[in-house]
């Protein structure tokens, strides 16, 4: 069972003249009281007796005192710390009588229960640090970090290169509408050659029809003028007559074809051709670009799986409270950074570490808790009736939210609890 403070007595430390006090087994015992009145010297005594003489205050007895001070404290295990004469030598008794001494002390007492503000002061990497010590994950989860923050880094890069090839892309001319491919000036020139060709020749056919036509002409005016060769003119006009009729009908399905297009393309080639290189290029980009979102793709993915790791490590480790969790090196408690944290989810979080660190020390001291209002008070003190933890802390108040109040170095009797008193609030003392 965790070890927690069954009673406490101080006399003659700092402030304290007498003070006698049993706080609560478990939940929020508030010591109240104005300034100066000794609320943090309880506190401090219970660190000098539990700590060891590091915490010896500079000037431990009370001013104007004759008698040494003197300190006596009762634990839940059974052991009895008390400290007094003119050194305040340390006695610890054990019922069993095994040990004693402050070594047996230092095995349930935890230095951040003595002094939670020094956690609760620490970096946000400190506490998330000390978080990983306790769970016993922190070699895993800093490879799983390294590998993730190494993956972000090439991803940015290869985002950054994609940026960069897929702008270039987008800034290059794109012409629609022309082939895929150069346009040949060799194949253009053949195809011009073969067609002027073929006009050749059918030009030739046409000469050839016009002769006929002019020798037909010549033979007719022979036959007026040569009445003795008249069959022979007649048979040579029939036979020419037939050749003309076949001429006329071959040539009537001739057709010259067009080199129009063809001189428009050489005159046109290369423009075409520059746009087709361009289209290309452009082509080409896109493709570098696509290849290079595909790698920020699968990065990206890889990221994920490795955050997917981490959240499986940690939320298969045996965090001290639900929704706590460490990111990018930093302690986080329901998705909320440390400065982000009500002050009640603050002393909720640092309470929780700090009683992991050590399962054997069932209590935690605080000191000035007057920045809380009754609300969160109330809240943290029904949470750590919850977990079975006892703390005990200050608060410049004399209200009803006050365990026990301190005036002038004395405890004040508290007999008279109203309705306005929490449910942690401890009895009388």
């Amino acid at each position: 069972m965790p070890v927690t403070i069954n009673t406490l007595e101080i006399e003659n430390v700092k402030r304290v003249k007498a003070v006698a006090l049993t706080p609560s087994p478990t939940g929020l015992t508030i010591i109240g009281g104005k300034n100066g009145a000794g609320k943090t010297t309880v506190l401090d005594a219970i660190v000098w007796a539990l700590g060891g003489d590091r915490y010896k205050p500079s000037e431990a007895a009370r001013e104007g005192s004759m008698t040494p001070p003197h300190i006596k404290l009762t634990l839940s295990n059974g052991l009895t710390v008390e400290r007094k004469g003119k050194n305040a030598a340390l006695t610890v008794t054990d019922p069993t009588g095994k040990r004693a001494g402050q070594q047996l002390l230092n095995e349930f007492i935890s230095i951040f229960a003595l002094d939670l503000p020094r956690f609760m002061q620490a970096t946000a990497k400190e506490k998330a640090d000390t978080l990983l010590q306790i769970l016993g994950i922190e070699p895993q989860l800093k490879k799983l970090d390294d590998e993730i923050s190494r993956a972000y880094t090439q991803r940015t890069a290869i985002g950054q290169i994609r940026d960069q090839k897929q702008a270039y892309a987008n800034e290059l001319p794109e012409y629609p509408g022309v082939p895929e491919e150069e346009i040949s000036v060799q194949e253009l020139l053949a195809r011009h050659g073969e067609i002027l060709r073929r006009n050749a020749e059918n030009k030739r056919a046409r000469d050839e029809l016009a002769n006929m036509k002019e020798r037909h002409a010549l033979i007719l005016q022979q036959i007026i003028d040569v009445t003795n060769s008249l069959n022979a003119l007649i048979e040579k006009r029939d036979a020419l007559g037939n050749a003309i009729t076949a001429a006329e009908r071959d040539a009537k399905t001739l057709h010259d074809e067009s080199t129009e297009e063809i001189e428009e393309n050489l005159r046109d080639v290369e423009t075409t051709n520059a746009k087709i290189r361009a289209n290309l290029t452009k082509e080409h980009a896109l493709e570098a670009a696509k290849a290079e979102t595909e790698k920020y793709r699968e990065l990206t993915k890889y990221i994920d799986e490795k955050r997917c790791e981490r959240l499986d490590l940690l939320e298969g480790a045996n965090l001290p409270l639900p929704e706590l969790t460490v990111e990018d090196g930093e302690l986080k408690y329901k998705g909320h950074s440390w400065d982000c944290m009500s002050g009640s989810e603050q002393l909720r979080v640092a309470a929780a570490i700090v009683r992991r660190l050590n399962p054997a020390c069932g209590f935690v001291l605080l000191d000035k808790l007057e920045q809380m209002d009754i609300d969160t008070l109330t809240e943290f003190g029904v949470w750590l009736e919850q977990e079975g933890l006892q703390a005990i802390a200050t608060r410049v108040s004399t209200g009803a939210e006050c365990s026990v109040i301190i005036t002038d170095g004395h405890l004040e009797s508290s007999d008279s609890e109203d309705e306005t008193t929490p449910q942690w609030k401890a009895g009388v003392f």
